[in-house]
This record gives structure tokens, sequence and C-alpha cells, in this order.
């Protein structure tokens, strides 16, 4: 028997030290991976905030049911089998606990597992505990209970927290006591009756009397709960959560708290028919007051009158959901649509025209990829759209060329290859957003390895360590050369000269990592040196939500060439709540309550070749953010610290835009009836896309704004009434500093029809022309695909640019052949969008290219002749106009043989 035990001891502990050692290891490569980055402070808060709150969990709930055994025991010694014992088989099969010193033993075993266990479980909202130590106020209170915003937050969250884990707490405790009285036969069920110890009773009384205490808390909770409630027409607290629920529930709290003091005072009277009475008088006012008349408020007084009883109950939903998503400051703009827009006003906003995207992101990655992959290891993981200050303000469409080690070929993919040798991907590829080449090609002006540029962009450190598709750890500064590009028939190998990574010098090291990612070649593979460095954490996404987890991350992060030639990642980061009162949430989970507050306060920024990462701080006036700063000082910076050729490059995140017209198609209504009628609901409208309708996607354009000087990069999307196609407004937001992050929304005439997309491609579909050619390419072993449809906004009109792609079904290069403009009543489709837009306007090609600026022609006669030409073109008087444009083909003529 002993040698039984001591074995089972032997074992325990053997477990438990793999279990520290492993625990040890975890933690301990990831401090030198935070230290490595700058941010061992990060970890230390981490770590003491989940320690602290594991040691005080695990001591409050080991002291609590330790207590109550002990308690239980020491009754047990004065009265030994108070009731007879009887026949139990239970009881007669684990009769050995019932020797003291063992017993005791076994249930200080049993208490301290729990105690792990629950330690742990706590330990989790280690998150939340330090926001509810450093709350920050919102400067808004809600109406109801009066608390500030912030405590919603930041505390309520904790109090709930705390809450759940004190009844689990109550019920394993109660649960060890009463097993304990039933296999020491303290209590027992005989003769149709439950028979009790005096002693014992009062003790499961007292535990009774910390689960009333508990219920108490739970109904003062529920109370701020009532914030979040549905029963209304519109989310949260209602007119019968007002004037019903919050007074049943003020009433139920004073009632469970005299009934705790009469549990907790029961041995001082002695009398459980009070307590009884008590209980009874609890459920008949729990039944009838709480339950059934909040329902008779609601039937009889609410729904006769609903919209108004619960007008100024929507009135604090649209106000605090709309603060809560950031559309309290959007500027609501009327835009006339009058599509009186002319040929000139199209030259006018040139800039605005060059900029129309042509290439849609999902064929352009398809041309990417057979185009610009060069080798089979490479990979695009996505197009970005993005803009550079060349010559001209230029919107362009970039990828980054990864080296993904799914991509390596099969026989190829050895432990060298690809944790030594294919250790990174090298540089980007970039192409104008509107430029087409004769064979309907995108114009790479950026392109190949090593990349070659055609524009004015500095190209230094084009590898990339870190990116969206490096999942697996990788070794540099090793023996093995990494393999950097290919050239030719050859390629080129490279040490890496950056101090990204860990260093992993020490066999130690070497050790704590084979574990960390148990792969035992860390340990004993002969390539490693002193110099050598470990790199991991490396997708770019899992790094940032590795430093900081509370901050949800956008879906699509982008690369920038900055001006020192390196390749930087930009992912936008928000700070989000599901606790803010009164505002709708995302999504209505019963189980769990969607996302109703999101802030894109914070803008991270990571080196693809030092894996650096960098938050700075776009929102300072987040109330949450302001929290986070508290908790960690060192990790973010504010924004001016970013340098300017990366400020030059943020961009209002999509993820977040669509968020916000998602609440803004049911929230501009802000008008309480309008509202409670739902009779101005907009929608995101429906496209076209490979034969099947999907969402409309926002879309990135460089165009100016109405009544604004200068052209600038914003997010727009068009939107629909509810269940109709025609436009009835159009909301952007505002990319460039200083303006950015403000959102506009242009409200169109109600008076008048304005082609929404799926009208404009039903007109599209009906023109024969355009229908036959279509099919007719359809059907000679190529597949048509149209890309995305764009509304822009000229003047006070509306052009709709659609490019058409055509692609062969044996190959996978899609090629943009023809541009669909549709303006007012007319509809073309040309080869180019400048030949298109000439149609539409009924404009003769001439030499000089139409859409260039009028402008820096290097001659002042060719100017004036130009200017008079679009005067009388303007006037429609088109013999003047000729003579003009003979006079300036005359001029320039001249001009070039001077030359």
């Amino acid at each position: 028997m002993n040698k039984n035990i001591n074995r089972v001891i032997a074992f325990a502990f053997f477990i438990l030290f793999i279990s520290l050692f492993s625990l040890f290891v975890g933690y301990y490569g990831d401090w030198l991976w935070f230290k490595n980055l700058g941010y061992s402070s990060v970890f230390e808060t981490n770590i003491l905030a989940q320690i602290t709150s594991f040691v005080l969990f695990f001591f409050i709930f080991v002291l609590f049911a330790g207590l109550n055994l002990y308690y239980a025991h020491n009754k047990h010694a004065e009265h030994q089998n108070p009731i007879p014992f009887g026949d139990d088989d239970l009881r007669q099969k684990l009769s050995f606990l019932n020797h003291t010193k063992f017993s005791m033993w076994v249930w200080g075993v049993v208490v301290v597992f729990f105690g792990l266990i629950m330690g742990s479980s706590a330990s989790e909202y280690w998150i939340d505990f330090l926001k509810f130590l450093h709350p920050s106020s919102f400067h808004l209170q809600e109406p109801i209970l009066g608390q500030d915003v912030g405590f919603y937050l930041f505390s309520l969250p904790v109090y709930q927290i705390v809450l759940n884990w004190y009844f689990t707490m109550l019920v394993l405790s109660t649960f060890f006591v009463g097993f304990f009285y039933y296999m020491h036969n303290i209590v027992n069920y005989q003769d149709n009756r439950l028979r009790l110890e005096t002693k014992a009773k009062r003790h499961l009384l007292l535990l009774a009397a910390f689960f009333a205490l508990g219920v108490c808390g739970y109904y003062i909770i529920e109370l701020y709960n009532l914030l979040y409630s549905s029963n209304g027409v519109a989310y949260g607290a209602s007119y019968m959560d007002v004037y019903a629920q919050i007074p049943a529930y003020k009433t139920i709290i004073v009632l469970t708290a005299v009934l705790t003091l009469l549990l907790f005072f029961y041995p001082l009277y002695n009398k459980m028919q009070v307590v009884v009475g008590a209980l009874i008088v609890w459920l008949l006012v729990l039944i009838g007051f709480v339950w059934i008349y909040p329902s008779l408020v609601e039937q009889y007084i609410v729904k006769p009158t609903e919209l108004q009883k619960e007008t100024p109950f929507i009135a604090n939903n649209i106000k605090f959901t709309t603060k809560a998503y950031g559309l309290d400051k959007i500027q609501v703009k009327p835009f006339a649509a009058d599509n009186n827009a002319s040929y000139q006003d199209v030259l006018k906003n040139h800039n605005t025209i060059k900029n129309i995207r042509l290439w849609d992101r999902r064929p352009l990655i398809q041309t990417y990829k057979q185009l610009q992959e060069i080798r089979l290891y490479y990979d695009f993981k996505n197009i970005e759209v993005d803009r550079y200050h060349f010559n001209n303000y230029t919107e362009v469409a970039l990828g980054a060329r990864e080296l993904p080690a799914s991509e390596i070929p099969y026989r190829a993919q050895t432990w060298v290859n690809e944790h030594l040798i294919y250790t990174h991907g090298y540089g980007i590829v970039m192409n104008p957003v509107n430029e087409i080449t004769s064979n309907g090609m995108p114009n790479l002006i950026v392109k190949d390895i090593p990349p070659l540029s055609s524009v004015p962009l500095k190209l230094k450190q084009m590898g990339i360590y870190y990116g969206q598709a490096t999942d697996q750890f990788v070794l540099v500064n090793t023996k093995a050369k990494e393999f950097d590009y290919p050239k030719g028939a050859k390629n080129v190998y490279t040490h890496y000269k950056g101090n990204g990574g860990v260093e992993i010098s020490s066999l130690f090291k070497r050790l704590v990592y084979a574990w960390k990612f148990s792969d035992i070649n860390i340990l004993f593979t002969t390539y490693l040196s002193d110099k050598s460095r470990l790199m991991f954490y490396r997708n770019i996404t899992e790094r940032a939500a590795t430093l900081a987890p509370f901050l949800a991350y956008d879906r699509q992060p982008y690369s920038v060439v900055g001006k020192d030639g390196k390749i930087y990642w930009i992912q936008d980061a928000y700070t989000t709540s599901n606790m803010y009162p009164y505002s709708e949430p995302l999504s209505r989970n019963p189980i769990r309550r969607g996302v109703n507050y999101i802030k894109n306060s914070v803008k991270v920024v990571i080196d693809a070749y030092n894996g650096d990462v960098s938050f700075y701080v776009v929102d300072p006036h987040d109330a949450l953010l302001q929290t986070y700063e508290k908790i960690y000082p060192k990790l973010f910076k504010p924004f001016a610290t970013m340098p300017k050729f990366l400020q030059a490059h943020i961009r209002y995140p999509t993820d977040l835009f669509n968020i916000q017209v998602k609440i803004y198609n049911a929230y501009h209504m802000t008008d309480p009836k309008v509202f409670y009628n739902q009779e101005d609901y907009w929608q995101i409208p429906n496209v076209i896309y490979q034969g099947g309708q999907q969402k409309m996607v926002p879309y990135y354009i460089i165009m100016r704004l109405p009544k604004m000087k200068n052209e600038e990069y914003i997010l727009m999307l068009p939107l629909n009434p509810s269940k109709k196609d025609n436009m009835v407004a159009w909301m952007c937001a505002r990319c460039d500093m200083p303006h950015y992050g403000d959102l506009i929304v242009y409200t169109l005439p109600k008076e008048k029809l304005i082609y929404g997309p799926m009208q404009i491609e039903a007109r599209i579909n009906q023109k024969p022309e355009i229908s036959a050619e279509l099919t007719l390419w359809g059907q000679e072993g190529s597949r048509v695909i149209k890309g995305n449809q764009l509304v822009i906004p000229i003047k006070n009109s509306f052009l709709y640019v659609e490019p058409v792609y055509l692609q062969s079904e044996q190959g996978q290069i899609p090629q943009l052949k023809r541009v669909i403009v549709v303006f007012k009543d007319k509809i073309a489709m040309r080869r180019t969008l400048d030949e298109a837009l000439q149609a539409i306007f009924h404009i003769a090609t001439v030499k000089n290219e139409s859409l260039k600026a009028p402008a820096v022609q290097g001659n002042k006669e060719a100017l004036r002749h130009y200017n008079k030409a679009l005067q009388f073109l303007q006037q429609d008087n088109w013999i003047d106009f000729g003579k003009e444009m003979q006079k300036l083909q005359s001029t320039l003529s001249k001009m070039s043989q001077n030359r």
C-alpha cells in the first residue's frame, strides 16, 4: 500500500514538474520576444496581473472552502455519527475516507485542486481587472441610473465576473460540505424525512445566507443590465423596464437583503418558521412583482400607446448608439444630383478621372500571380489600394511578394529549407489603378526581382520577413545561406543584417525554444552560431495581437514603401466593447452580446524586415484607449511621432466604415417617430459579380469633394432606400490629414430618380450592342468578368464606371478589354476610359490628350487656343471649335519642330 502511494506521489510530482517547466518555458520564451521588441514592461504588466488575480482568487477559494470543511470536520469530531449509519452502499464503499487524518489530506488535495482551477479561471480576466483599476471617464451620464458610461465599461464587467465566480465557489463549497456530512452520517434521509444534526443545519443555513447575499448582488447587477434590454422597440431600457422592472428589482433587492440577514443571524432566534415565511414572501414577490407585473405593464399600458410611451427611450437609444459608433459627428450635406455636368467639368476634375480605379482587386490578383510571382514559392496574399505622391497624386494597387512555407515544392519541404533557407519574401509589385497597356494588362510601375521602378520611389530593403503569410518560425544568421531572390538561372543568397528575432546563442535558449515549438531540431542542428536569431510570431496580425491582445484588428493590413526604401505594414486597430449602455449591438446573440462600441484609435506599424512594432494613437479622446494608456504607459506613441512619410499613407479602414454604414442605415433617422416607423431605412446596394448578386464594397478614390478646392483620398459608398434600387445618398470618409476621419453623408433629392448600381447594371445589360458583344466573347472560349461598378460624383452629377475583363478558359490572366461609362441616359463601352467619356459627351477624338490638365503646354498661344476651343465646345459651337483646334494643332506642330 505504501509503495503504491509513493509511486502515485512520485508520478504526481513528475507531472507537476513537467507542467511548471512547460509553463516557465512558454513565459520565458515570450519574455525574450517582448524584450527584443522593447516591450518587456508590457509583458511584465500582463504576467503580474495574471499571477496576482490567480493567487488572489486561489487563496479566497482555498480559504473559504477550507474553513467550511474545517468547521464541518470539527463538528464531526465532537459528534461522531449522531445519526444511525444504516445501510448505504456508497458510504460503505467509501468508508475508508472516514479515517480522520487520511480524510483531511484527501479533502486538502481536493480543495487545492479546485482552487487551482478557480484561480486559473479568474486569471483569464486579467485585462478586465486592469481596466477596473485604471478607469477613465467618458464625461457622459446615462439618463436612467445616472452613472458615467465608464462605469459600464470598466466596473460592471468585473462585478459580473466576480459574482459568477462567487456563485461557483459557493456551489463547490456547499457540495464539499454536504458530501462531507453525508460521508460522516451527519445528514441522512430515513423514514421519509431528512435528518440533520443541529449544528450542521446551522452551517448549511450559513452557506444559504452567503448564497442569498449573491442573489442580492445578482439583482443589483440586473438593475444595471436593464440598459442592455431588448424588451422595447429600441435597444436599451424601455418604458416597461424603467417604470415596472426597476421598481420590482429594487423591491426584490431589499427583500433579499432582509432574507440574507435572517439567515446569517438564525442562531440568535433559532426559528425555522421565520426563515420559511420570509422565503415564501420572497418567492411571491419574485413571481408576482418581478416576473408577472412588468409583462402586464407592457401588454396593457405600453402596447396601446407604444410610440408615446417609448419616444424618450428611443431618443436615448439613438443618442448613445451614434456616439458609440462615432456617428454623432457626421456632416450631412445636400447633393443636387442635377446631372448637368459637361465635358468641361470632366476636364476640370481630371485628377479624379485619371484615378478612377479600373483595376478590380479580384481579377488583378490573378494577373499579379501569373505575371509577378516569378517562382512557384512566391505568393501574393492580397492586393491593396493606396496613394503615392509621384509627379502627381496617384492612386495605385500594390501587393507584397511573400514566401509562405506551404508554397515550397513538396520535395523541397525539408526542415532546413523551411526554417533556415527560405526565410523571407522579396519586393512589391505596383501599378496605377487606371493605366492599361496595349494588350490589356496593368502598367506595372514597380515589378520584377530585384524590383525595378519607373517612378521616383526608393527601393532599398525589400526583404519581407514579417507579413500576412509568414506563419512559421525561421532561424537567421546561421551557417546556411538564406535565399534572397532568384536572378536568371541562379539564385542570390544573403545573411540577415537586422535586429529582428531573439538571439539564440546559448544552449539553454535553444532548449527553451525547442520545447516551446516542440521541435528538437532547434536543439540539435549544427547550423546555428553565436549570432543566430530566431524569428517567430511573424504573421503581422498575430504579432500585434500578441503584444496587445485587448485590441481588435482590421482584416486588411496593407504594405507601404517608405521614403527610406523599406517596406512597412500598416494595420488598423480598434478599441471595442459590448458594454456601452443603450447602444445597438452589431448582433443580438442571446448568449453573448455583440460589440456595441468601436473606435479606430490606433494605427499599428510593423517593419517588414526587422519586425519592429509601433502603436500610434490617432484618437486620444477615446476613453477606453486612455485606460489602456494608463495600464501600458510605454506601449503607445503619439501620432505626431509617426514618420511623416507614413502619415501620408494612413487611410480610413473599410471594416470600420462597413460597420458604421450598417448602423447609420437606421440611425440617420434621428427623429424618434421616424425611427419607430422605420420609414426611411437605407441599405447597401447590390452589385453583379461573376453572375451573382453581392453587397457593394466601399472603395477608395482620389476626388475633389463638392465645394472643396483640392483632390483628396476618400473612402465612399452609395446607399439605397430599403428594398429599392435607386440611390438615396452617398457616404464618404476622408483619409488625408488634417481631415482624417471626417465622415460626410451627401443626401440626394427625394423628388427625383437617381439611378442606383443595380439599375445601372440593368440598363447596361439592356443595351443591345453591349449585350451582344459580351455574349459573343463568352462563347469564344473566354470568360467575361465585370469589375466593381464605381459611382463617381462629378460636379453635381454622377458618372458610373464599370471595367470589363476577358479571361481565357485556358489561361488565368484577366485582361482589361473594355470600360463602360454611364451618364444620364447615355451608355458607352470603349477600349479606354478616355474614349468612353468622349463617346458619352460626343467629343471627337483629337490629337491632344483630352484628359490631361489644360495647362503647362509651354506656350501661351497654344493655351489660348485651347481655352477658346473649350468655350466654343460648351456653347455647342462646333464650327468655331474646329477652327480653334486646327490653330492649336498648327501651334503644337511648330513647337515640335523647334525642339
